[in-house]
């Protein structure tokens, strides 16, 4: 943890028992900042360490409420894991994350970000063929650029391509914009970083890029910041 937090208020991580939202608690935590978490099990909740747990289901809109209320920044790794019901990408990838917008929104919730997908714009992708996953979660995107592109509030959605576990930091990055990449991986540690500066990055605010690893060579990294710079404004 460091001395000081780069970023002052309380950040609401959705899909914080998931592989990729608990590295973005972990980064949370790592830079000082306050963690909230919405989950369905406090059990699995618990084994991340100090956070303030709000108990209850995306699918419902007053846990959502309850959960985002206090929070300056949101940082949604929703995802789902199920053709059908409430796991299901409509519930989860489209409904959830929209539901969560709109009250993140209602409750004065500054930045948000999104971790979403490459190749959300092709629906003929063979990712789509999970329940048309890829498509929902661009409807999601495209709510989120609706609501938090307004003065006084931010997004960053972060596209990444295939996700795979390992250390943060340790890799040269390729960013795009414009849903041109196919193919790559992505840890998802760098994909939680990526959001995690975004709460304090200007550069980063009402961005929507892709990003995948330049190669399995490992190189250190002081910052993810950087990656920022290369994006259009």
């Amino acid at each position: 943890m460091t001395d000081t937090a780069k970023y002052k208020g309380k950040v609401l991580v959705a899909g914080a028992t998931g592989k990729t939202g608990r590295w973005v608690v972990s980064r949370l935590q790592h830079y000082g900042i306050p963690v909230r978490v919405l989950a369905r099990s406090l059990e699995k909740a618990k084994a991340l360490g100090d956070v303030d747990v709000v108990e209850g289901k995306i699918q419902n809109d007053d846990d959502v409420a309850k959960a985002v209320e206090g929070c300056t920044g949101v940082i949604s790794a929703l995802g789902s894991s199920e053709v059908f019901g409430e796991a299901s990408p409509g519930e989860v990838d489209r409904d959830g994350v929209i539901r969560l917008v709109d009250k993140a929104a209602l409750a004065g919730v500054k930045h948000f970000g999104l971790v979403s997908s490459m190749a959300v714009t092709r629906w003929y992708h063979p990712l789509n063929l999970f329940a048309g996953v890829l498509s929902k979660k661009f409807q999601a995107e495209e709510h989120l650029r609706d609501v938090f592109g307004k003065e006084g509030r931010s997004y960053t959605v972060v596209r990444p391509g295939g996700l795979r576990d390992g250390e943060p930091l340790m890799h040269d990055l390729h960013v795009e914009q414009g849903d041109k990449l196919w193919s790559g991986w992505m840890n998802r540690s760098d994909v939680a970083e990526m959001l995690v500066v975004s709460l304090w990055t200007e550069k980063a605010k009402n961005k929507t890029f892709e990003v995948i690893m330049e190669g399995e060579d490992e190189h250190r990294q002081d910052s993810l910041e950087k990656y920022y710079d290369r994006l259009a404004s």
